[in-house]
């Protein structure tokens, strides 16, 4: 849910996409044993179909985000410092740089060999959209938080800290709240 609502990518969730592939590969050895016809074996195949949809779902929003945003992905995995986690996978990685070799090979293929030379380079940082932090997200809390900075809209207004109470749902920046969809104290709905 978290990576369906943010607007940008978040931390990659490798370990976990792993661990379901191989539950669900369990799951179907589990289910060739048991008997045809049974209804616990439909009831577990709908489950399994249902855990893949969603897995899927997850990794296609994944790939929708870095396809959006590739340069500014690219750049914040090159800039990330060594003990902060990975935002990409390895295979996100590869297919990341892939995108943007092939966007590149592409703009010069059909557009820029056409200009004038000094029009022959884009900067694919400046003209592809860096995602909206400013954007406001619906949150539910999941851990009580205290002190919550709030950032006022205009100048004009002045700054106010809020308490976040569990189980309360409110409207936000997402940027007042990244660190903590990050830790896992409030969930994106």
């Amino acid at each position: 849910m978290n990576e369906k609502f943010a607007p940008e990518l978040l931390e990659n969730k490798s370990e976990i996409v792993e661990c379901v592939m191989e539950q669900l590969e369990h799951m179907e050895e589990n289910l060739k044993r048991a008997k045809k016809g049974d209804l616990k074996v439909s009831i577990h195949q709908m489950e399994m179909e249902r855990i893949r949809f969603v897995l899927s779902s997850y990794l296609r929003c994944r790939l929708m985000k870095i396809e959006k945003f590739f340069p500014h992905t690219l750049e914040k995995e090159k800039t990330r410092r060594e003990e902060e986690p990975p935002i990409l996978s390895p295979e996100e990685f590869v297919f990341a740089k892939e995108f943007l070799a092939n966007t590149e090979t592409y703009l010069k293929d059909t557009a820029l060999k056409h200009m004038p030379p000094n029009l022959q380079k884009v900067d694919l940082l400046r003209t592809v959209p860096k995602p909206d932090l400013d954007a406001y997200v619906f949150l539910r809390v999941k851990e009580r938080q205290e002190n919550i900075l709030v950032e006022p809209e205009n100048d004009e207004q002045r700054d106010y800290v809020i308490d976040l109470e569990e189980g309360s749902q409110h409207l936000m920046r997402y940027r007042t709240v990244a660190p903590l969809v990050a830790s896992g104290a409030i969930q994106l709905i």
